[in-house]
């Protein structure tokens, strides 16, 4: 098994989508209106709209009620990103704070609410966890 991607469902897509972009830097793939993938080297972020949910089971996913998952991406310089996203994102959770795990780590909200951490590798042990 490999784990590929995570998709977030978003009442608008273009809206959403724009705010990755900028946010990660990554250039969105469409597959039409209604659903794009931010395609990095290890997994995929992928944003559809709510008329794709009835494609699945109708009623089994809604837009901006996400209160468990956070998603997360590696980036080299965490502080130096926060610089850049401060100003564009508007709800930051914490300032860049190293956690007990090793990670240097940045909070905030998407334009729906969703949780993203963008995380550094900070000490010996998680720089060779990430190094494999």
């Amino acid at each position: 098994m490999d784990f590929v991607s995570i998709r977030i469902i978003t009442g608008d897509v273009a809206r959403l989508v724009a705010f990755y972009e900028r946010a990660t830097g990554v250039r969105a793939m469409w597959a039409g209106e209604d659903f794009a993938e931010l395609r990095t080297p290890n997994a995929t972020l992928a944003i559809a709209g709510t008329r794709t949910v009835p494609l699945f089971a109708p009623g089994s996913a809604r837009p901006a009620d996400n209160h468990s998952v956070i998603t997360e991406f590696r980036v080299d310089d965490v502080d130096r990103v926060h610089r850049s996203l401060t100003g564009f994102v508007t709800d930051f959770v914490n300032e860049p704070t190293t956690m007990p795990w090793g990670n240097r780590s940045l909070l905030f909200r998407d334009p729906d609410g969703n949780l993203v951490n963008f995380f550094t590798p900070v000490t010996p042990a998680a720089i060779e966890k990430f190094a494999r």
